[in-house]
């Protein structure tokens, strides 16, 4: 499988670490249903068939966190973007 680097290109899954789900949010402490919604947060998650939009880290290139549209059916990559906002002049 091959990732779209939105920094360096087309890269080797190798060099990405999947580090979840982009569509989950940690929940806030002061709702009254706080702890419920932290066991939901850290134990429950989805198993989609179709796109997914995912977390990945190039630790292995530019060392951004990237948001990776991929189908789980065939495991095709649609897209990817970064998450990181490049610095003035370019720089990352």
């Amino acid at each position: 499988m091959r990732i779209p680097c939105p920094h360096c290109g087309s890269r080797d899954v190798r060099e990405f670490s999947y580090t979840g789900d982009a569509a989950v949010r940690r929940p806030d402490p002061a709702t009254p249903d706080a702890r419920e919604r932290f066991i939901d947060y850290v134990y429950l998650r989805d198993n989609p068939a179709g796109l997914h939009r995912e977390l990945w880290y190039h630790g292995f290139g530019c060392q951004a966190y990237l948001v990776v549209t991929r189908d789980t059916r065939d495991h095709a990559v649609v897209g990817a973007i970064s998450l990181k906002a490049p610095a003035q002049g370019g720089e990352l």
